[in-house]
């Protein structure tokens, strides 16, 4: 799918890399990857859960979810928050997990809710980043004038 407006490609983007992120760490958990690899695709989860939960969502948050509700568009918003929410709670549990095992320093008995957290972090950020693209990347695009996507993603881009 493509977009035409540059918060809707921005967005988009992200999304993809996480998709691609979430899809290595599946299959680390499946049991493709050799333990001195953990660290590097941990600090990965780090950086992603950082960005994703603190900049994307607030910027999602902060800037596009008033526009949409100010047009009508109130209940994708609603979801989209709640959703978030949901992510953030599983995010806030599993960053300290993350941040340890890429220092290769996660207890043996940590490891089983790593796991579970993980999986449970891939099926919300998988099911909430489809939602985001097929609903709200298109309705950016029909929303957001060219001065008002310019000044977004200036925004967005400095943040």
């Amino acid at each position: 799918m493509s977009f035409a407006r540059q918060v809707s490609q921005t967005l988009d983007a992200e999304h993809r890399a996480n998709i691609g992120l979430l899809d290595r760490l599946d299959r680390a958990l499946g049991g493709g990857i050799a333990e001195a690899d953990w660290p590097p695709l941990a600090n990965a989860l780090v950086r992603q859960l950082e960005h994703e939960v603190v900049r994307h969502f607030g910027f999602e948050e902060d800037e596009l979810f008033p526009r949409l509700a100010d047009a009508g568009d109130g209940g994708i918003a609603a979801l989209l928050t709640e959703e978030h929410e949901s992510i953030r709670a599983v995010a806030d549990e599993l960053l300290p997990l993350a941040r340890a095992m890429g220092q290769a320093a996660l207890p043996a008995g940590d490891r089983t809710a790593f796991k579970r957290l993980t999986l449970e972090l891939i099926e919300r950020m998988v099911s909430h980043i489809q939602k985001e693209t097929m609903a709200l990347l298109p309705m950016l695009d029909d929303l957001l004038d060219d001065d008002t996507d310019r000044e977004l993603a200036f925004t967005y881009a400095a943040e």
